[in-house]
């Protein structure tokens, strides 16, 4: 299996809008790479750093899994760039973003 985890860095300045991200952002990802193969996203909203009380070194990581990697490739050459340019809906943050393979 394989996977495009993306990670929106924690910015005092920015007002992530999770509820966006979560009711509009997350399922247009399913709806435009399903049919590329998608079998699951997940979504992780950062709470807390390591020490008590402070901030995530993140507000969100999201894992996107596929069964393969050419059905990643081709789902993110061709939607890629609307995911993309739906981004500053809910984050003036710019992510980072890695494919792996999952063990």
């Amino acid at each position: 299996m394989f996977k495009v985890t993306v990670i929106y860095p924690h910015a005092a300045e920015d007002d992530f809008n999770v509820a966006y991200y979560l009711d509009v952002h997350t399922p247009l990802v399913k709806e435009l790479l399903g049919p590329f193969g998608l079998v699951k996203v997940d979504v992780e909203i950062g709470v807390s750093g390591p020490a008590p009380g402070s901030e995530p070194p993140y507000k969100v990581i999201c894992g996107i899994f596929f069964p393969d990697l050419q059905s990643l490739q081709d789902g993110l050459a061709t939607e890629g760039g609307t995911l993309i340019g739906d981004i500053p809906n809910f984050t003036s943050v710019v992510p980072e973003m890695q494919i792996s393979q999952v063990q």
